[in-house]
Formats: C-alpha cells, structure tokens, sequence
C-alpha cells in the first residue's frame, strides 16, 4: 500500500507571532513539512495602509506558492487576514486558513459581559473587525484596544532582549475597564487580536491588575487546518521544517524557535 506523503503547510505572518499558530498546528499534524515566512522587512503591518499590504501580500504568497508548492496556506496574522484573504483566494486555488479576532466565543463565555479586544491599531480599525462585534457581541460591552508597540515588544522578547514590564503593562492597561477584582461589572475576557502577543502570555498575565480569560485563536486555526487536510499518515522522516525571512537576514534564533517547530530545527 502506497503510503500518502506528507503535506506542506505554508504559514506565513508579518513577523514571528505567527509561531504561536504554528505551534498548534504542528501539534495536530506532526506528519506535515512546514514552511514559515516572516515578512520583516514590511514589519509591522499595522504601519501600512490596507492598499499596501495588499499590493505586497498577494503577489508574494504566489512566489512562495510557486516556489515551495504547498498544500494549505495558513496567514497567520490579524491584519493581513482582515484585508487579503478574498484577493488570495481569486488568485490562487488551494486551501487558505485566515486568523480573525475571536470575538464570538469571547462574548460568548463572559460572565460579566464585559469583553476587551486586545489588537494592532490597523486590526482594530477595520470594518471587518466592528462587524464582527455586530455580529456577535451578544450584549456584551466590547473595548477595542489599538497597541501601537506590543508586536514589536514581543518579538524583541522572543529574541532575547530586556523588555521592561511597565512597557508592556502600559500597552495592556486600556484593556481592564472596571474597578477592580471585585466589580461584577469589570473585564473579564480579553481576545489577543495578534498572533504575536500569545508569545508574552506569561508577562500579561502577570501584569494584570485582575485575574481575565485570554482568548487564542490559534487552537481554533489548527483544528480548521485538521479538518481541511484530513487525517495524518504515518509520520514521515522528510518532514521538516523552513524558516524565511525575507529581509534575506540569516535567523541566529534556533533554540528559541525549536519547540514552536515540535523539537525539530528549521533550516
């Protein structure tokens, strides 16, 4: 019996806080190649006007399709998704998974009822974002939070440098409304709106003023990428990993990015 080869999985985002979603990912295909491509030298995406990024994004992602042959391309960034994803999918025809701000089940688990939306200034600005709080706020009270700097603090953390608390507090502060612990009206629920601040999650949640429920996409986005590819085979020697940047800079971030690849060292 011939044995299936394992798929390759494009995941691409501005950055590396698409490794968040590349970690859960690898975690329900462990068979598959991965490919990921950090856009750094257009970082950050929130920078750039919806025009721009999507005369940049398009015609990239057919280079790396061409190029890697994929069988699914993940966007693993908020903002991007919330702008190319209909003109990826008129110009290419395989399988494409977005990552949007999770405010459904956000709304949908609040005991409070009160929600903040935790997102780069360009994600939170989009109509795309307000109409998924039409949709689906579900009578809660939702705070949109635009952060000008906690993409970048982020992945300056990732890379070994000092990140001082009180600059990462001063970005998550906006998004606690409510007088405290004890206010049965305070946030209780906040949706990290950029695949790059799960990378901090350790930090937010000890900067809070008051215990919340961070909500991830990225479990949701690999479970929507099991279901698109089907059961995994047997797990295949070939599978590997690559990592691009396409500033063309060589990556000195091995040890760091091994377990967000499953153990494996993306060359």
């Amino acid at each position: 019996m011939r044995v299936a080869a394992p798929p390759t999985i494009l995941v691409f985002d501005s950055g590396l806080g698409g490794l968040t979603v590349l970690r859960e990912i690898v975690g329900v295909r462990p068979d598959a190649h991965y490919v990921y491509v950090a856009d750094d030298a257009f970082f950050p995406y929130g920078h750039h006007g919806e025009d721009e990024i999507v005369a940049r994004v398009v015609p990239l992602v057919g280079e790396l399709i061409e190029a890697h042959a994929p069988d699914l391309v993940v966007i693993a960034c908020n903002t991007a998704s919330t702008i190319v994803m209909s003109h990826l999918r008129d110009a290419y025809r395989l399988p494409f998974v977005g990552t949007v701000p999770a405010i459904k089940p956000a709304c949908a688990s609040s005991k409070t009822r009160r929600v903040s939306v935790l997102g780069t200034r360009g994600t939170v600005k989009r109509e795309y974002t307000r109409k998924l709080i039409s949709d689906f706020a579900q009578g809660c009270e939702v705070t949109l939070v635009g952060s000008g700097e906690l993409a970048s603090l982020a992945e300056a953390a990732l890379s070994g440098q000092s990140v001082r608390d009180a600059d990462i507090a001063a970005e998550l502060a906006p998004c606690f409304v409510g007088n405290g612990a004890d206010d049965p009206a305070r946030t209780d629920t906040v949706v990290l709106a950029c695949t790059h601040y799960p990378l901090l999650l350790d930090r937010l949640t000890g900067l809070a003023p008051w215990p919340v429920d961070w909500i991830d996409p990225a479990p949701a986005i690999a479970r929507r990428v099991a279901d698109l590819l089907g059961p995994p085979g047997i797990e295949s020697d070939t599978a590997g990993a690559e990592m691009i940047f396409t500033s063309k800079r060589p990556h000195t971030l091995s040890a760091a990015l091994t377990p967000f690849f499953g153990g494996r060292v993306p060359a």
